[in-house]
């Protein structure tokens, strides 16, 4: 299939989520007003499975870019012919996806551009909307359940403790689903919108169903230069600014969140080090604020001794101790003993990517996958050896606020 792409400035000021016409079609990218949505459809790449859908991914999305026309008048990163994707967590499972849009609009340092993507005797997509789309909602969202009770929930977290105490594995992430329904379809677009307003620092995305603001950037690829976010270890936030520094202070010190972030930050400089001629890292964890939670963060910043892919470093970091745990094969071997639910792409690469190898790509936390009238929530938690499960279980039930309040903005408990 010969693809036709052509990238022209726009002269649009508009919110980049007010563009898209049909929600049950976009694609978004966003933070801080730029970045990049997308609608329609003129081609999807499913992978496979196993550990090597990421190079799949890859070759398949590099094979269709051979054949396309390109015309570029912009050359910045976004324009020109691109993918969004997310991918499952566990590798045997179905669901990971590239989507090759109709039509791209992006912004990047205040220019903005359109992207047109035309397959072969393909009618003329659709143009930016007129208005944003409207959700008008008669009902509150309802809970529906969740995978496993919190009794049992508890005690699968006990019984990590337990093979961690007993030198099984260091650390192992543990999620939990919560889910809801209502009587009227959720509109991504709308979610996306609140999230953006309630989360500005966070990549906002919406993939395929997948909506959510991830703080946690897993790698961006411009050229030879690669960044990456690592978070892990978190508490509340408080209204008053005393106790909040002190909240923010007693994570700093804690010994159980530092020793959860050093496995974390050790798993991405594994996979960085060895590709990277220079490679810049935080001496030592600092505080990344967000609206609900306080995270231990570490920036990983350098420059590429060879040409990987986007999608090659995103296959080789997944899963980062941040999501899975450590040692990554036991952890992973625990998660599906334990966590008693299939995490879909809960907690697992979600971004876009470029033929040219660059590429943004965050960790689909804080999301929601949407199915119509019904809505899956995640969070999770990262389970160490002076863990508590009660602690634990009260960390997922913060973080799960987070989507809850833009689900219900007028019910949940912000």
């Amino acid at each position: 299939m010969k693809l036709r792409v052509r990238t022209v400035p726009l002269d649009e000021p508009r919110p980049l989520l007010d563009l898209p016409p049909d929600p049950r079609s976009a694609l978004s990218w966003v933070r801080r007003g730029e970045g990049l949505v997308a609608w329609g459809e003129a081609a999807r790449l499913r992978p496979g499975l196993g550990e090597e859908r990421f190079d799949a991914a890859d070759a398949a999305f590099g094979d269709l870019a051979a054949d396309a026309e390109v015309v570029d008048e912009v050359e910045r990163p976004g324009t020109g012919l691109i993918a969004f994707g997310s991918f499952s967590f566990d590798a045997d499972a179905a669901g990971s996806r590239l989507i090759v849009p109709r039509v791209v609009v992006g912004r990047r340092d205040g220019v903005t551009w359109l992207t047109t993507i035309d397959p072969p005797g393909a009618a003329p997509a659709d143009s930016p909307a007129d208005a944003p789309s409207t959700a008008v909602r008669r009902d509150r969202p309802r809970y529906a359940g969740s995978s496993k009770p919190d009794l049992h929930w508890l005690e699968a977290v006990a019984a990590a403790i337990e093979r961690i105490h007993a030198g099984e594995l260091d650390k192992v992430v543990l999620a939990r689903d919560h889910a809801l329904w209502s009587h009227e379809p959720f509109d991504p677009l709308e979610l996306a919108r609140r999230l953006t307003v309630r989360f500005p620092h966070c990549h906002t995305f919406v993939a395929d169903g997948l909506v959510g603001a991830t703080p946690e950037l897993l790698l961006s690829r411009a050229g030879r230069t690669v960044r990456s976010h690592v978070l892990a270890g978190t508490t509340g936030r408080s209204l008053d600014e005393a106790e909040d520094a002190a909240l923010g202070a007693a994570l700093l010190a804690s010994d159980k969140d530092l020793a959860e972030h050093r496995f974390a930050a050790a798993s991405v400089d594994a996979v960085l080090a060895p590709r990277c001629r220079q490679l810049d890292v935080d001496p030592e964890p600092r505080l990344l604020r967000l609206d609900n939670v306080q995270h231990l963060a570490t920036t990983f910043a350098g420059e590429l001794s060879d040409d990987h892919s986007s999608l090659d470093i995103v296959g080789a970091l997944h899963p980062t101790a941040a999501v899975g745990g450590t040692p990554r094969d036991r952890a992973q071997s625990l998660i599906r003993e334990l966590e008693g639910m299939d995490r879909g792409r809960y907690a697992a690469p979600v971004g876009w990517t470029a033929p040219d190898g660059d590429g943004e790509w965050g960790i689909a936390l804080r999301c929601a996958e949407l199915t119509g009238a019904r809505a899956r929530l995640f969070a999770g938690v990262g389970v160490v050896a002076g863990s508590l499960p009660e602690a634990e279980l009260e960390e997922t039930r913060l973080k799960l606020r987070a989507m809850l309040a833009v689900l219900d903005p007028a019910g949940a408990d912000a």
